[in-house]
């Protein structure tokens, strides 16, 4: 995206901060992933280099942007590669505030003096030795005036509301995540899960995807039954379903798919019946999605729906044994993250949220789960992934016509 993106989101944390404040965001201390960096350093500054610091100050009407970037190393950049130069930080980023990492100590103390507030991401606080908490201690004993806060608390309100762009990412990895499905109905057939998975991988690297959004799961039988199933190990078999919960990430923004489907391509009449009803449920809740719901509320409207429809096949006798079938949330908020950082008060038009009804039948050896990624409008709301095949009929021409 392009820096002034970036530029938007430190406007609306500074919005956020308290005056007389200081924001210190780290990003990781060494990149295992190809582009996977801290969340809340991408979403200051669109980088993705490793050590970097970003610091936003806000003094009355004095606002200050800042990075600390390594400097150039010879013999990292035979092993790594070179860091980009103080200038292309400043095309990419849009902050004109570059420093090196060895001046990060002396820079920061000098606003300190002056501030009362030290906002750093403690997200991570559980770890005793993370850097950002021994950071916050050894300020708080050199600068005995500070107050310390937790940044999580600024990223989760800004990073609910997602701007046109950051739609227009996950909106790429959604369609990326679609071609990788069809290459696996393309591919269909008693396999081991792990073999069904492996035509994701490929189709969604080979598209572009920069990463992955979670492990994928690809859940065949009764394993569709364990919501976190994640082994992938066992034979997918012929007249069962599978169900695969996959997605990728395009610059970091994650797409978040749930797709159910039989394995010989065709499903039976009890099979059917039941992804009718997921279905039915996941079109009754996107129906009632808009500003001012929640997602706790959306859930009970999925609820109630399941225990009419349960009881009309016979499957339940009373409303509370639905949670015998059905034992999750039907929404989660996605972005940065699958499971994004957010500001869990009702919807507000810009956020983007799941919607995953699901079926969970042990006895029967069956498991369905359904799930799009929605954007939610002024209005209403939009299935950013209402093309990616999901109607009995279109799964079983698809895999006819595709697996000859």
């Amino acid at each position: 995206m392009e820096s002034y993106v970036f530029k938007k989101h430190r406007e609306a944390i500074l919005t956020e901060m308290m005056d007389k404040s200081l924001l210190v965001v780290l990003s990781k201390p060494k990149i295992d992933v190809k582009k996977d960096v801290d969340r809340n350093y991408y979403y200051l500054c669109g980088n993705f280099e490793y050590e970097n610091k970003v610091v936003l100050v806000k003094d009355g009407s004095n606002l200050k942007e800042m990075i600390f970037i390594n400097p150039y190393d010879e013999f990292k950049a035979m092993w790594v590669g070179a860091p980009k130069s103080k200038e292309e930080i400043k095309l990419e980023t849009g902050i004109n505030d570059v420093y090196y990492l060895t001046e990060f100590e002396s820079v920061v103390d000098g606003y300190l003096k002056d501030i009362s507030k030290l906002y750093v991401d403690l997200k991570a606080e559980k770890d005793p030795y993370s850097e950002e908490l021994l950071f916050a201690r050894r300020k708080k004993d050199e600068f005995k005036h500070l107050v310390i806060y937790n940044a999580e608390n600024l990223f989760k309100k800004c990073r609910t509301i997602k701007l046109p762009e950051e739609v227009a990412e996950m909106q790429k990895a959604i369609s990326i995540t679609k071609l990788g499905i069809e290459n696996i109905l393309k591919n269909m057939k008693p396999s081991y899960e792990y073999q069904l998975e492996s035509y994701f991988d490929q189709a969604i690297k080979y598209h572009g995807a920069t990463g992955y959004a979670f492990p994928t799961i690809a859940a065949s039988g009764n394993n569709a039954c364990c919501l976190h199933y994640m082994a992938n190990e066992d034979m997918a078999k012929s007249g069962d379903l599978i169900l695969f919960d996959l997605g990728c990430s395009y610059n970091m923004y994650c797409s978040d798919i749930s797709r159910t489907f039989p394995i010989n391509g065709k499903f039976s009449p009890r099979q059917k019946e039941l992804y009718n009803i997921v279905l039915a449920g996941q079109e009754h809740v996107i129906k009632h999605i808009k500003p001012g719901i929640t997602t706790k509320e959306l859930n009970q409207i999925l609820v109630k729906f399941y225990a009419e429809e349960f009881k009309k096949i016979g499957l339940i006798k009373e409303d509370k044994e639905v949670a015998k079938y059905y034992y999750h949330g039907v929404s989660h908020h996605i972005g940065l993250d699958c499971h994004d950082l957010c500001d869990y008060t009702p919807l507000k038009p810009h956020s983007v949220i799941s919607c995953e009804p699901g079926i969970y039948i042990a006895e029967e050896g069956i498991g369905i789960r359904i799930e799009d990624d929605i954007l939610v409008t002024e209005d209403g709301c939009i299935n950013l992934s209402y093309d990616i095949l999901k109607k009995v009929d279109e799964i079983e021409k698809f895999m006819e016509e595709n697996n000859e």
